[in-house]
């Protein structure tokens, strides 16, 4: 698959089938998306690919904590909610999908399973946590090239056919996370991927989100027209 396939086709996948990720392919799609840029090559990334009963291990944990109204232990900074266009593109994005699960407004007990998917990684056969090394925590560099890998990671999976969704539900309860991935104390857990075999008769995964145009996000400067 060229490029621009994989940049233009790529979307989030929140329903996959029930078949198992090989490890071959996995690695083979972190091979890749260990090409994305870092700062002066630090490549601060981290890897904890996480299958089977710890993954079913974690998502009960999340879940169980969840639902008993445990406060979230997120290791990354997430500063204040979203406000004006930032809050109408979260809010346009929750209306499709939504929509597309045919969720009403005053469903309640859909809207919650909803959100308990996320907690559970959406199902998927396979989630890979990203860290990074704490001795290099307090810098916004490691978060941002984090940020990086995340996005070639997903568009990496999506060129063998896998999909993905970037998920920071799953890494809400951390401690849950860290024992059963087993993740030292001396990593930050900063983001997971859900990834596997999309499931094309799942509704959600149809969704296409609106992005704005360059027209709306780019100034040229010193150009002539």
């Amino acid at each position: 698959m060229d490029y621009d396939n994989v940049v233009l086709g790529r979307r989030s996948i929140r329903g996959f089938v029930k078949k198992p990720v090989p490890k071959a392919l996995i690695r083979e799609v972190l091979s890749l998306a260990m090409r994305a840029p870092s700062s002066l090559n630090t490549q601060p990334w981290n890897f904890y690919v996480v299958s089977g009963a710890p993954l079913d291990r974690i998502r009960a944990g999340n879940t169980e904590r969840n639902l008993a109204g445990v406060p979230d232990t997120r290791e990354f900074r997430r500063g204040p909610g979203y406000e004006g266009v930032h809050r109408e593109r979260q809010i346009e994005i929750a209306k499709q999908l939504f929509a597309a699960m045919d969720i009403a407004r005053d469903d309640k007990a859909k809207r919650q399973d909803w959100v308990l998917r996320g907690f559970r990684q959406f199902d998927a056969p396979v989630s890979i946590v990203i860290t990074y090394d704490r001795a290099i925590h307090g810098s916004d560099v490691a978060p941002f090239d984090c940020g990086a890998i995340a996005n070639a990671l997903v568009n990496a999976a999506w060129s063998r056919g896998l999909g993905c969704v970037i998920n920071s539900q799953g890494i809400m309860q951390s401690p849950v996370v860290r024992e059963h991935a087993g993740i030292p104390d001396d990593q930050v857990i900063m983001i997971c991927v859900a990834m596997g075999w999309p499931d094309d008769s799942f509704p959600a995964n149809a969704v296409v989100s609106r992005r704005k145009s360059v027209d709306e996000a780019a100034v040229f400067v010193g150009f002539e027209d």
